[in-house]
């Protein structure tokens, strides 16, 4: 039953940490929402660190940098963590000598070669399958997939975001990773072991162990309840939902009140303390 309670309501002091999401957050397609430029500039004054996440394997983390400085943000190479950068950290520490069959676009592809992670096309070289987000899909991917999996109980499926979809301005959208994990998981008959993404704890422990800072003093800040502010609950940390994304106010009154934000703001300047 909806919760007709819900208050669109700030924090009262500023955090060590802040965790953006970006697309329906600090950006919409190709413009910057209102007050992003402004907010980071007032964290970064105020001492706070800010770290940009993203489920998005389509881009590394130098095109987003690209991408923000073009929208007036400066941004450091090491306040970006994407799926891109935990799907490699994750292989070199838990497989370092794994041959891997990406099923990605190019700039996971490339970031994996970089990293020196053997990649194959032949099912019976490859010990780990990654399904990504990736607009080359073509059934031949999935025979390759298909042959390394079944009845091959070493070989994993990994993915690098468990997103259903990518949601576009305007209300559109198109099918993201998940959709390549369930067809593989329904032909070959196996589970996808670790998600890369948000809200999974490989990308927060990345990014907690890479701030050094307490989970309790960080606020997550996203416009997905499924995603950015699930992923805040489980780590303990604190979360804020904008309203210019995915996610919107009656969403939140249908959710279990243990997976809520702990605000909810129409926008990104919402996080400013109101006592200021």
């Amino acid at each position: 039953m909806a919760d007709s309670t819900i208050e669109l309501v700030g924090p009262d002091t500023f955090f060590d940490a802040y965790l953006f999401d970006l697309d329906g957050t600090i950006y919409l397609g190709s413009e910057l929402l209102p007050d992003a430029r402004e907010l980071i500039e007032t964290l970064r004054n105020q001492g706070a660190k800010t770290v940009f996440l993203s489920n998005n394997p389509t881009r590394d983390p130098d095109m987003y940098i690209t991408k923000l400085t073009g929208l007036g943000i400066e941004v450091e190479r090491d306040e970006i963590i994407n799926t891109v950068v935990t799907t490699v950290l994750w292989l070199k520490q838990h497989h370092p000598d794994a041959v891997v069959f990406p099923i990605a676009e190019e700039p996971l592809v490339n970031a994996l070669r970089e990293a020196g992670i053997r990649l194959s096309e032949d099912p019976a070289e490859i010990d780990v399958v990654v399904a990504s987000y990736d607009r080359g899909f073509t059934y031949r991917k999935l025979q390759i997939a298909f042959d390394a999996l079944w009845q091959r109980d070493h070989v994993k499926l990994i993915t690098t975001n468990p997103d259903r979809y990518c949601p576009f301005p305007g209300g559109k959208g198109e099918p993201d990773a998940a959709a390549i994990v369930a067809a593989i998981e329904a032909s070959a008959g196996v589970t996808c072991v670790a998600n890369m993404g948000k809200p999974d704890r490989i990308m927060i422990d990345t990014v907690v162990a890479h701030l050094g800072v307490e989970p309790a003093n960080t606020v997550m800040v996203g416009d997905r309840l499924e995603t950015d502010i699930r992923m805040a609950v489980n780590a303990g940390m604190k979360s804020a939902l904008v309203l210019t994304g995915d996610s919107q106010l009656a969403d939140v009154e249908h959710t279990a009140h243990e997976f809520r934000p702990t605000f909810v703001i129409p926008g990104v300047g919402g996080l400013l303390p109101r006592s200021r």
